[in-house]
C-alpha cells in the first residue's frame, strides 16, 4: 500500500474531535462531490469505501467510520488560495474584436518537452496556417487568467457558449506576473489580485505586453462542450467540479478524489470538507490548496481575494492512514 505523499513528508493521525468546526459542515453536499469521482480511484481500498458510499449511508457517519483525519507536512507554510471558470468574449471567426486564439495542442508540443516559450508562440509563426484556433477572444489580458485558471467559458455572439478545458502546456515552468510586480515594486504583497494585474496591464500596454512574456508557460486546450451548462468545468480527474466543495491539490501529497478537511483563516475563515478533485501549476506543497469559487466574474472576484494561511487534513482509508506512521508511533 503505497503513500500518497514524498518520502520526506511527516504525518500525523488526527481525530474528528481536533478538526475546528467538523459537527457544523454540511456533510451530505461533501458526500455528494465525493461519490462523483470516487469510483475513479482505483486502489483497493479506495474502491473499497467508494462502494460503501454508493449504498447511501449517513454522510457524517461514513466519514467518520471509515476514514482518519491525516496532517501531513512537508515544513512549507500553508497558504491557500482560490480560483473560478472564468466567462470571456470571443467567436468561432476572427476578426477586427476577435482576433486572439485559444489554441489547440500541437504535436510539436506533445512530443517535446520544453517546447517553445510563450513569447516565441505569440510572437513567431509556429501556429499559423494549421487550424489549431478552437475559437477568437476579445482581451488578451483575460485569454491569460483563462490559462492560468486552465478551463473556461467562451460566450459567442449569438449568446450560446464554448466550454475549453485544459489539454496540455509548453513544458516552461509557471512564474506569477503578481510576485513580479512585485519584486519590481510596483505594488507591495498583500495589494497583488488578479484585479489589480489586469487593470495595471491595461493602463501600461506596452510594460503590460512584456510582463505577461516574464511568465513563459503556455497552456493549450481542448473543447469541452458537451458538459452541460449547469455543471461545473472539468478537473483533472476529468468529472466536473463543485463550488466551494472541490480544491485543487498537489496529487505529489494528496490523492485526487481524497476528501481534505479545510481550515482557513484571513477575514472570511473557511472550515469545510471539500474534495481533492483537481491541481494546478502553481499548487504545490502538502499544505498547498486552491478552492474552486464557480464561474463568472463574481466568482473570479472572490477567488482572487483569497490568499489565506491554515491547515488542510486529508482523509484517508483507517488502514492507509495508520500505515503512514513511523512504526514508533503506533
Amino acid at each position: 500500500m503505497a503513500p500518497e505523499a514524498k518520502a520526506e513528508a511527516t504525518y500525523e493521525v488526527l481525530s474528528f474531535a481536533d478538526l475546528d468546526g467538523w459537527a457544523e459542515d454540511d456533510h451530505a453536499a461533501a458526500f455528494k462531490v465525493f461519490v462523483s469521482t470516487c469510483r475513479d480511484m482505483n486502489d483497493p481500498d479506495w474502491r473499497a469505501v467508494c462502494k460503501f458510499a454508493q449504498a447511501g449511508p449517513d454522510p457524517r457517519e461514513f466519514f467518520e467510520l471509515l476514514f482518519r483525519p491525516v496532517l501531513i507536512d512537508d515544513g512549507q507554510k500553508a497558504l491557500f488560495t482560490g480560483y473560478f471558470e472564468p466567462e470571456l468574449d470571443g467567436s468561432l471567426r476572427t476578426s477586427d474584436r476577435y482576433r486572439f486564439p485559444v489554441y489547440k495542442m500541437p504535436r510539436e508540443a506533445m512530443a517535446s518537452n520544453p517546447w517553445l516559450t510563450r513569447r516565441q508562440i505569440v510572437e513567431g509563426d509556429a501556429m499559423s496556417g494549421r487550424g489549431l484556433e478552437i475559437a477568437w477572444v476579445d482581451d488578451p489580458v483575460e485569454l491569460f487568467f483563462l490559462q492560468i485558471q486552465g478551463s473556461g467559458r467562451i460566450r459567442l455572439p449569438d449568446g450560446s457558449y464554448l466550454r475549453v478545458g485544459y489539454r496540455g502546456a509548453n513544458g516552461h515552468p509557471y512564474r506569477s506576473i503578481g510576485v513580479e510586480l512585485v519584486r519590481r515594486g510596483v505594488y507591495d504583497a498583500h495589494q497583488v489580485s488578479a484585479e489589480v494585474i489586469k487593470n495595471w496591464v491595461r493602463r501600461n500596454p506596452d510594460e503590460g505586453r512584456e510582463l505577461l512574456f516574464h511568465n513563459p508557460s503556455y497552456v493549450f486546450f481542448r473543447e469541452v462542450s458537451q458538459v452541460p451548462a449547469d455543471k461545473g468545468p472539468l478537473g483533472a480527474m476529468n468529472r466536473s467540479v463543485t463550488a466551494m466543495r472541490t480544491v485543487a491539490v498537489d496529487p505529489a501529497f494528496v490523492k485526487l478524489g481524497a476528501p481534505v478537511w479545510i481550515e482557513k483563516g484571513g477575514e472570511e475563515p473557511l472550515h469545510r470538507l471539500m474534495i481533492a478533485q483537481d491541481t494546478g501549476a502553481a499548487i504545490k506543497g502538502a499544505q498547498r490548496a486552491d478552492v474552486f469559487f464557480g464561474t463568472g466574474d463574481t466568482a473570479g472576484r472572490e477567488a482572487g481575494k483569497l490568499k489565506d494561511p491554515g491547515r488542510m487534513v486529508v482523509l484517508l482509508p483507517i488502514q492507509r492512514a495508520y500505515a503512514l506512521l513511523p512504526e514508533s508511533a503506533l
